[in-house]
């Protein structure tokens, strides 16, 4: 058995993951532990507060007791306008705090393209436009080429949890180019478990979304390869051994480890 474990924020979508716990091999188990969202708005100030250190800490210390293999920071905002190298600081202390591997969606995202290969991307924000383009350059400080930015300017998580397969459609299309060799939704807010073949299928391209990007980089760091095509293509590669991700200083980072 492989369990893997995830802090989330509040209560949105985090349904999500037991349906991608159904969806992945029965030897694959996802443990979900909630952390205080005291503030669901898309502010920075909120945001940055969902990652403070404490709250994190608390819920590593129920994870710990499932005995998971790694933990995923499952929050956009909450790591991403910390910028690389707070991001990193960040997920970090939850690694040493646990004991096992950890990273966060944000950094998850990243490793994602990667994975596909994908040359040039596009951002299909739920966000005001000023958080939306703190993701876009969080992923530029990466080296990706994000083609495109589309902020959709939701106030916040409350909001983007009650958004439909329509609605993601709508979003998809606004950011997607030509030229984009995927479209990423991050927001682990956002319910798009059930609508990824819909998504894919309705753009003719990948399509990475956070609650998936997070499943995945968990079960990268507890080296568990999965195969699940209803889950995307980001499921649907055999997985082979991530390169370091390597941030606009220079350093390079691998299984939420510097390297």
């Amino acid at each position: 058995m492989t369990t893997v474990g995830f802090l989330y924020p509040g209560h949105f979508a985090e349904d999500d993951y037991p349906r991608m716990e159904i969806l992945l091999d029965s030897t694959i188990r996802l443990v979900v532990r909630h952390t205080e969202s005291p503030d669901d708005a898309y502010r920075e100030d909120a945001l940055r507060e969902l990652g403070a250190p404490g709250r994190l800490a608390a819920g590593v210390e129920e994870l710990q007791r499932s005995g998971v293999q790694s933990v995923v920071w499952a929050c956009d905002g909450g790591s991403f306008l910390y910028g690389p190298q707070g991001a990193h600081d960040q997920v970090m202390a939850v690694a040493r705090a646990a004991g096992v591997p950890a990273s966060s969606t944000s950094i998850g995202f990243v490793h994602a393209v990667r994975k596909l290969g994908a040359n040039r991307v596009a951002v299909a924000a739920t966000y005001p436009e000023a958080i939306a383009a703190e993701f876009t350059a969080f992923l530029r400080t990466a080296g990706m080429d994000v083609v495109a930015t589309h902020a959709a300017g939701a106030t916040g998580a409350t909001e983007a949890a009650g958004w439909g397969l329509d609605r993601l459609k709508e979003l998809a299309a606004a950011a997607d180019r030509p030229e984009a060799d995927a479209v990423l939704l991050p927001d682990t807010a956002l319910h798009t478990v059930s609508h990824l073949p819909a998504l894919e299928e309705f753009l003719g391209k990948p399509v990475l979304t956070a609650n998936q990007v997070a499943a995945r980089e968990a079960l990268r760091l507890a080296d568990r390869p999965a195969w699940s095509p209803r889950l995307g293509t980001l499921f649907e590669a055999r997985e082979s051994p991530p390169a370091p991700v390597e941030w606009g200083s220079g350093r390079s980072y691998a299984h939420g480890k510097r390297s």
